[in-house]
Order: C-alpha cells, then sequence, then structure tokens
C-alpha cells in the first residue's frame, strides 16, 4: 500500500491536528521521499516509518512536537539535517538497518539538544574502530547509544514506563490478590462440597443398612412359622407312630 493511502486510512476521519501517535509500518514509498504528511500534524508526538523504502528526509514536514521517530530499515545514507530543522524536540531517534557509514553524517544531530536516545545497530557505521566512544563524543547529550550508555548499562524500558506512570498493568498481567481471592473462594467452596457429600454418602448407607434389615425381618417371620408348623407336624407324626405301638 502507498504511504499517503495509509496515512488517510491511519487518520480514520480524524483531522491531522488531532493526531498524536502515527504508524506507517511496510507500506511503501513511491519515490523513496516522505509522503502524506504536512505540516497540519501539530500535535504529532511519536512517528514510526519502519521499512517504507526512504531514501530521503528533504520532504519532511515540520514536526515540533515530534519526540520519537522510528526509521529503521530504510535506505537512508544522508539527509539528517532535516531533523534538526523540522523536528528539534526530538529525544528519541531510531535509525537501525540503514545505510549510515561515517560519523560525519551523524554529526548533524548535533543541533538535536533533547536527543537522549539514538539506534545505529546494523549500520555499517558499527564497524569503524572505537564507534561507541566516537558517537559518545560527537554526540554529548545521548544518553543511550544502540538501548546502552557507556558503562554498557541497558536502556530502560520506555513502555513499561509509561505503564507505571499510568498506574495500569500491561494486557494480560493480573493482579495476584485477585488470584488470592479466587482461591479462597474455590477453597471454601470445596469446604462447603465435602461434608455435603461425606453427609450424603452417610446417608445412602443408612438407607442401605435399613433395607437389609428390613428384608432380614421380612424373612425371620416366615421362617419362623415354617419351623414351628415342621415341629407340630413332626410332633403329629411321632403321636401317631406311638398309638401304631
Amino acid at each position: 500500500m502507498e504511504m499517503k493511502k495509509r496515512i488517510v486510512l491511519e487518520l480514520r476521519n480524524r483531522s491531522p491536528a488531532e493526531i498524536a501517535e502515527l504508524v506507517v509500518d511496510n507500506c511503501r514509498s513511491t519515490d523513496g521521499e516522505v509522503e502524506g504528511l504536512s505540516d497540519d500534524f501539530t500535535e504529532l508526538e511519536f512517528l514510526s516509518m519502519v521499512n517504507v523504502g526512504l531514501n530521503s528526509l528533504a520532504k519532511l514536514p515540520a514536526l515540533p512536537k515530534l519526540r520519537k521517530l522510528e526509521l529503521s530499515d530504510n535506505n537512508l545514507s544522508g539527509s539528517l539535517e532535516t531533523l534538526s530543522q523540522k523536528c528539534p524536540n526530538l529525544t528519541y531517534l531510531n535509525l537501525s538497518g540503514n545505510k549510515i557509514k561515517d560519523l560525519g553524517t551523524v554529526e548533524v544531530l548535533q543541533q538535536l539538544k533533547g536527543l537522549q536516545s539514538l539506534d545505529l545497530f546494523n549500520c555499517e557505521i558499527t564497524c569503524l574502530e572505537d564507534y561507541r566512544d566516537s558517537v559518545f563524543e560527537l554526540l554529548p547529550q545521548v544518553t543511550y547509544l544502540d538501548g546502552f550508555d557507556q558503562e554498557d548499562n541497558e536502556a530502560p524500558d520506555s513502555e513499561a514506563e509509561d505503564d507505571d506512570e499510568d498506574g495500569t498493568a500491561p494486557a494480560g498481567v493480573y493482579d495476584d490478590e485477585d488470584d488470592e481471592d479466587e482461591d479462597e473462594e474455590g477453597s471454601e467452596g470445596g469446604k462447603v462440597g465435602q461434608p455435603y457429600q461425606v453427609n450424603r454418602d452417610n446417608q445412602d448407607e443408612d438407607e442401605d443398612e435399613d433395607d437389609y434389615g428390613e428384608d432380614e425381618e421380612d424373612e425371620a417371620p416366615g421362617v419362623q412359622g415354617l419351623k414351628r408348623k415342621r415341629d407340630v407336624d413332626d410332633e403329629g407324626e411321632d403321636e401317631d407312630d406311638d398309638e401304631d405301638d
């Protein structure tokens, strides 16, 4: 999809002045220039144009509030002076995966006084001897280069910091207290249900015993009656035998 069409879709019937974040990754620039952006994006703070085929930033409009700019995996080899002119308040710049070869190309970034994080990973410039020391010396305002400071301490996750400040947990993370409450409810449910089951089992056993006892009582009178009848018959036969004798 062309960059112009993609930006129109991302607007979603909003005016450019209402947009604070804009992501147009993996679309296509027809001539290697920035297309579809204008000076009307006055409130834009975050812009991501990853892998869009940029060869130049010459047509980048003025974005006075832009703080974070993602330009990785393009074909940029220069024209970085445009950034200090059009985006003077940049604090984060990702140029990884471009065709930046020498220190002279990034020297123009000295004008970005607020630049704190710069990413040049997978650019040819990283193959230079003393690359990191040289960039830190050239751009003293930069704290993090390729995600690490001069003492090799990793840069904090800006998204995690934003979540902490907002007081909201990332998606998919649940409060431990909620899990404990659910466990307690489940355990109480087990305690309530278990005695009921035991009582139910005992009740069934009692019913079985009652049925068994009733069966014995029902059979006993019959057996005894037959025995008594048999005894009387036996006595009568004995008397008949005595009379015959």
